[in-house]
């Protein structure tokens, strides 16, 4: 009874939940579905109808995420100023990144990943330092920081989607197609995911520990970029010039990302279920709820991108799945996450068990994200190292 007390106090229906809706929300909502339109009637030529039908979805969409989590509005709202500044900047002159200063140091794909990369490191480096020292200006600053790192990124890729076009019609597409761009979208995935549950737990004390694997992937990242010029701009090869692209890519790099997040947070779990840094961290049941959050939000992600995978290899290859290393591989990441779950929801699942099941999940999936590209071969060769 105390339960069914408890539920109904806590749920909000629908009705409720739009009448507590300010007049900045509907704005908000109307200056997306605005863009929208425009958009549409300016580029819907060069659309098809499966980039339609995304397009007047994201309205919706956004609408509802900057409702809920209000910092995505003036996050979209700053990303539109920042990367629409640099295409104006570039005034349909590629040439452009190397003669006007603030393209060349700032607002360029590859200056805004650097600044990006640079934030991050920062972030890492002040979480830890408010960590050590607990200090709650250390934390503020390296919250602030990953704000930062996430808008240069988010800009860097966007920007980096127009110059594609800059190069060539035929060149144009969405920067999710190599290890490059996708390691970008994995740290900044990570990175968001990370700073929506800091302001739901309202604590930045996990902020040291996922911030450490958004560094090795910016690590990766530029010794990627240094070692094999990553960063040039490239053709789609054919496999990937499908619109399928757009979508199952990113809800692939939602469950890595939060999969990842998860092992971080399971780290934390593990430190202070043995007696370390016990005063510094969240208590063990918000963190064991974060674990099982991310978890969750990745597992449904994941599922979603490899349904959208098999649909994809089904029109690129004639079948939906082959056994080919990288399906392999997800499918193993996907079992796992399955029996996490399972175990989470059926049995009770708690404790340092699953703190330790959530860290050795992060080994299966860098390997299924990494490993495979590095000594496997198979129909996802194009990713290689």
């Amino acid at each position: 009874m105390e339960k069914m007390m408890e539920l109904t106090q806590t749920y909000s229906p629908p009705s409720s939940f739009i009448k507590r809706l300010s007049v900045l929300d509907w704005l908000f909502a109307v200056a997306l579905v605005a863009a929208s339109l425009f958009a549409l009637n300016r580029y819907g030529s060069h659309m098809d109808y499966y980039e339609k039908g995304v397009l007047l979805l994201a309205a919706p969409t956004f609408s509802w995420l900057g409702w809920h989590w209000k910092s995505v509005r003036w996050l979209m709202a700053l990303l539109a100023l920042l990367s629409l500044s640099a295409i104006a900047m570039y005034g349909g002159v590629l040439d452009m990144a190397n003669q006007k200063f603030f393209l060349k140091y700032m607002l360029s794909s590859q200056s805004a990943i650097l600044w990006m990369s640079t934030l991050f490191f920062l972030s890492t480096l002040f979480f830890w330092g408010g960590l050590v020292t607990r200090s709650d200006f250390g934390a503020s600053i390296g919250s602030k920081l990953c704000w930062a790192a996430v808008v240069m990124g988010f800009t860097g890729m966007l920007v980096r989607w127009y110059e594609s076009y800059l190069i060539g019609a035929d060149i144009g597409h969405i920067p999710i197609s190599n290890l490059y761009e996708v390691f970008v979208l994995f740290s900044l995935i990570t990175a968001l995911f990370y700073l929506y549950y800091e302001q739901h737990y309202r604590t930045r004390q996990l902020g040291a520990f996922v911030l450490l694997v958004i560094s090795a992937a910016v690590g990766f990242l530029l010794w990627y970029m240094v070692s094999r010029d990553a960063a040039e701009i490239q053709p789609l090869v054919p496999a990937l010039q499908s619109w399928w692209m757009k979508i199952h890519v990113p809800a692939n790099f939602i469950g890595y990302g939060t999969f990842a997040l998860s092992a971080m947070v399971a780290v934390a779990y593990l430190l202070k279920s043995h007696g370390y840094l016990v005063d510094r961290l969240p208590a063990l049941e918000v963190l064991d709820d974060v674990m099982y959050k991310a978890i969750a939000v990745g597992f449904t992600f994941f599922t979603i991108a490899t349904i959208l995978g098999a649909l994809w290899a089904a029109e690129a290859w004639g079948g939906y799945w082959s056994w080919d290393p990288k399906e392999t591989w997800a499918l193993i990441v996907w079992l796992n996450y399955a029996a996490w779950l399972h175990m989470r929801l059926m049995k009770g699942l708690r404790g340092q068990v699953a703190a330790w099941w959530a860290l050795i999940g992060l080994l299966v999936t860098t390997f299924a994200f990494l490993g495979v590209n590095m000594f496997l071969s198979g129909l996802h060769s194009y990713g290689e190292l």
